[in-house]
């Protein structure tokens, strides 16, 4: 009665034109609400597909063995870095335009000085090669992951996981996780794989055209399956939330449970009415303060600053062999490219300093690492790619797009992530959510910036899965 006095008394609040917006809309969600009720009782998956991305012709048979990887440099590679280093040149800033319009040159600098001066790429090889890596040929693609077992301990449950990284990261954006996860002493413990996405880091590039998100699904499907897992947890964010969820609405019965710290819905009358009604009776709309704080001014925190910082995707899902060039060929270069991204998506606020607030999460050891594993192998220029891959046709007429996601689903929702969607919004896609936490701090690289949080949230949704299958 409380609710319905209080809505009473906000429509009445609102001016005309505002209240024929609510009842018009109103209106049209009864006419629409039966067809919705239908569609999310269709059960759908993916089929598995098959594909090919090796060099030549396809061969009659593949090795399907598992080989230890090692990470390596030498006294060349680093020479060779330091030459390029000491060859670049700069742009002088413009005055007082610290992040604005890009990475800042005299911050760069300081950046580029303590590469060339004070970062030990060989002590963070040793750094890397902690936990075991390891590859295997499937598809015609050396695929690479680490997979680190817990220690043994008695009366504890072990539960596979894989985490799969974005853009511009890589597998090491979860080392500081993974203690957290595989050294948990309490509850649930975690058996851990961690895979390169094709084309990035020590993953070979494809050599043809189209491999996009539901080819990489498949081959990390395969990969689980080649190490004895029949099921099987799912975590990931960027383009890892993109994959993982492809996983998911393949092969449901394999994934026990899927955790995400970026995810989407798709457009439509429910988050349009959201945004008209939002502002004014969000929880009309399903919408929570928080979600309302999160989301409006919706052009300014949705469309404005999505534009301003999506210049690259344009680029990458467009032309990316040609802006790649630069890059590929330019260490300088390849890291104001890469690290502008992980100061902007870690806090849009972090444009308004000097230094970017890159050292405000991240030690530049961290950063140079994820760096160096681009510059190394030099996979710049593929993992551009798998932007124009995604994007080569209007991704709402993909068939993932009109599949649900049916498995128990938990949701990490970051402040400062790019874009926030609303649990009203991604139950619309994910049909099965059984944990949304807004989390009080943190942004797009969940895993490198708050590894604590994200561990802690995505325990408390395993345990809460694990419970709800006990007999």
């Amino acid at each position: 009665m409380q609710r319905l006095q209080l809505l009473k008394e906000t429509f009445l609040g609102l001016d005309v034109v505002h209240q024929q917006i609510v009842l018009g809309s109103a209106v049209a969600a009864g006419g629409l609400l039966a067809c919705m009720v239908l569609r999310r009782r269709q059960v759908q998956s993916i089929p598995v597909g098959e594909g090919w991305w090796g060099a030549g012709e396809r061969p009659t048979s593949e090795d399907d063995l598992i080989h230890p990887f090692e990470v390596q440099t030498s006294d060349e590679e680093i020479e060779d870095l330091h030459e390029r280093i000491d060859r670049s040149r700069y742009s002088d800033p413009l005055e007082e335009s610290r992040f604005h319009y890009g990475f800042n040159s005299t911050y760069l600098k300081k950046v580029v000085s303590y590469w060339r001066h004070q970062f030990d790429w060989k002590q963070q090889v040793d750094v890397l090669n902690k936990y075991p890596h390891f590859k295997t040929k499937i598809e015609g693609l050396d695929v690479h992951f680490i997979h680190v077992r817990p220690p043994h301990r008695t009366n504890q449950k072990v539960v596979p996981l894989m985490l799969v990284h974005g853009w511009p990261g890589s597998f090491y954006e979860f080392y500081k996780i993974l203690p957290l996860l595989t050294e948990n002493q309490d509850g649930v413990v975690f058996e851990v794989i961690c895979p390169s996405i094709p084309g990035y880091g020590y993953s070979e590039a494809p050599h043809k055209q189209g491999f996009n998100s539901l080819a990489a699904a498949r081959i990390f499907l395969t990969l689980m399956e080649r190490l004895g897992f029949s099921q099987f947890y799912l975590q990931g964010g960027d383009w890892g939330s993109l994959i993982t969820t492809n996983m998911a609405q393949t092969k449901p019965q394999c994934v026990r449970g899927l955790h995400l710290n970026m995810f989407m819905s798709r457009k439509g009358f429910k988050v349009m009415l959201s945004l008209l009604i939002g502002p004014y009776l969000p929880f009309l709309v399903g919408l929570s303060r928080e979600d309302v704080r999160r989301l409006f001014p919706f052009f300014e925190k949705n469309v404005w600053d999505i534009l301003k910082e999506s210049g690259y995707f344009h680029i990458q899902a467009t032309k990316p062999d040609t802006a790649g060039c630069g890059v590929n060929d330019s260490p300088v270069g390849l890291a104001a490219y890469i690290l502008e991204k992980f100061s902007s998506w870690t806090d849009l606020k972090n444009r308004d300093l000097e230094d970017g607030g890159l050292e405000r999460k991240f030690s530049l050891d961290e950063l140079l690492t994820n760096v160096m594993i681009y510059w190394t192998t030099g996979s710049i220029v593929s993992s551009m790619r798998f932007y124009k891959e995604n994007f080569k046709s209007n991704p709402d007429n993909r068939i993932d797009a009109r599949t649900g996601i049916y498995v128990p689903t938990g949701l990490a929702a970051f402040p400062g992530e790019l874009m926030h969607c609303p649990k009203s919004w991604a139950q619309i896609r994910y049909r099965k959510i059984l944990s949304y936490t807004f989390m009080s701090r943190g942004g797009h690289f969940a895993a490198f910036e708050e590894p604590q949080l994200l561990a802690d949230d995505l325990i408390q949704f395993v345990e809460k899965v694990e419970k709800s299958r006990s007999p």
